[in-house]
């Protein structure tokens, strides 16, 4: 597994951008801005200007750089599918232009569907790892790490067969209630699923000696 410096800065940056673009509209936003929203779309966390503004991006900043940092500190870390790894990579950055932009979007006014935009970004995640899920190879970072999956290398491979058609089935559904509506059941049950589901066959497999 490498992580070239080029993609560690152009991650970066990225995180950044929603930074400086609140910087050029910051005398237009409210004291008080909208940055966290429920499962329906409505506002139920505030934060200050300069939190929205500065706060978060930093926060995803620094998350982004300790991830490369975390990834090499897996012992496996060899085995880790280069492809994935590059997924991972760039989700802070996309969860930082999301999160931002949908912030400093509502603050300027703009009517803008929150619940949607992050049950389809949420889809498409699930769709894309689950479609990797299969080529992943043991690792303790990345995958459905149960201990009988790590102890067993033909436990880890049926488990993410199955766990990636779990989840790509799970981020299709995802991206569908985007448009449908949602409910807490509706959100919480399915990713219980996705979740329990792998990990119940890793420990079936197991128990049958695999």
């Amino acid at each position: 597994m490498k992580i070239d410096k080029k993609t560690r800065v152009l991650t970066s940056v990225v995180c950044l951008l929603p930074l400086i673009v609140g910087a050029l509209v910051y005398n237009r936003l409210p004291e008080t801005m909208a940055t966290h929203w429920n499962i329906n779309g409505e506002a139920d966390g505030f934060s200050s200007r300069a939190f929205a503004v500065f706060g978060l991006p930093g926060i995803l900043l620094a998350v982004n750089l300790f991830l490369p940092w975390a990834l090499k500190a897996d012992p496996k870390r060899e085995n880790m599918s280069e492809k994935l790894v590059n997924v991972t990579l760039w989700i802070v950055p996309v969860v930082s232009l999301l999160a931002s932009g949908m912030t400093l979007g509502r603050g300027l006014g703009y009517e803008l569907r929150v619940d949607r935009v992050l049950g389809i970004f949420m889809g498409l995640l699930f769709i894309i790892i689950g479609n990797y899920l299969p080529k992943t190879k043991q690792s303790y970072t990345m995958g459905i790490k149960t201990p009988w999956a790590l102890n067993s290398e033909e436990n880890w491979n049926r488990t993410h067969r199955l766990g990636g058609f779990v989840w790509v089935i799970g981020g299709l559904y995802f991206v569908v209630m985007s448009f449908i509506g949602w409910s807490l059941a509706a959100f919480l049950i399915p990713l219980t699923v996705m979740v329990l589901v792998p990990m119940a066959y890793s420990y079936m497999l197991y128990r049958k000696g695999i």
